[in-house]
Parts: structure tokens; C-alpha cells; sequence
């Protein structure tokens, strides 16, 4: 008998940073960023509460370089994608994890961090749907790549 299971995860934030594309010894591109969300509620006196969280990104192949030309800091955005966790030997010899978003699909909000960079609203705009004519979409299940792969 087959159990049935999910990994999905959806995210509307800011970004924290501008989006920093590397490429793989391969050649593959691969852009890492994060993603704050935040929950505020009222506590039992009736204070306002308010907490942050910290998510790390990573979009591969024709994805991440979009998200790399289109985003920029403080940018509004829906992620959606699967945790991700991988592992490395750190050099004290000690095992590190860092669980990561992997991008399925990005929505820009807002154009708020790219107007900074210089462009309009319609620049986005026509930009994000030259990318999306010219090229097929890249699904997320494609990469064949393993941890050895990531430049960092």
C-alpha cells in the first residue's frame, strides 16, 4: 500500500537581501535569498506581539535567474516550492544542515525594490513576460543535481 505525502510550502514576504546568483561547476544557475513573514497577535494583557521569520530561498536554472533580475531587497513576493534540507562536513569536522525553499514558482507583489534600481513598473512588467514567452518553464522536479554541485 502506497502512503500519500507533501512537501509544499507557500510564503508571501519581503526579501532581505537581493537575490545572488552563482552557477554550479556544471554551469548550472542557482540564486540563494531570504525571505521574511511576519505574525503579529495580542497577548492575554492586550499587547501587541509581533515576530519575524527568517526563511533561506534557492531557485535553480531558468527561475533563478529570473528571480535574479527581477528582485531586489524589500520586495513583496509569493514563493512558492518544498523544503529542501542538505548537509555538509564543516571544517571542524562537525555536521551542518541548512533546510532551504526550493522555488516552484514566484509571483512579484510589488515593484517596489526594482522602481530603486531605476526601472518602471511596465519595465518589470514587460520584462517578467519576455522572459516567460521566450523561454518554456523550468520545473522544479528536472534538476539532476546533487549536493556536491552547490558553489557554497
Amino acid at each position: 500500500m502506497s502512503v500519500r505525502s507533501l512537501n509544499k510550502v507557500q510564503l508571501i514576504g519581503n526579501l532581505t537581501k537581493d537575490p545572488e546568483l552563482r552557477y554550479t561547476t556544471a554551469g548550472t544557475p542557482v540564486a540563494t535569498f531570504g525571505v521574511a513573514t511576519n505574525k503579529s497577535w495580542k497577548d492575554q494583557d492586550g499587547n501587541t506581539k509581533e515576530v519575524a521569520e527568517f526563511h533561506n530561498i534557492v531557485a535553480w536554472n531558468k527561475m533563478a535567474e529570473i528571480c535574479q533580475q527581477l528582485l531586489a531587497k524589500g520586495m513583496k513576493v509569493y514563493i512558492e516550492g518544498s523544503l529542501s534540507t542538505r548537509s555538509w562536513e564543516a571544517d571542524d569536522g562537525s555536521t551542518r544542515y541548512k533546510t532551504e525553499i526550493r522555488v516552484d514558482d514566484m509571483i512579484l507583489l510589488d515593484s517596489k525594490g526594482r522602481q530603486g534600481a531605476g526601472l518602471s513598473e511596465e519595465a518589470v512588467e514587460q520584462e517578467a513576460e519576455e522572459e516567460s514567452s521566450s523561454e518554456e518553464e523550468v520545473s522544479g522536479d528536472e534538476d539532476p543535481l546533487e549536493d556536491s554541485d552547490l558553489p557554497f
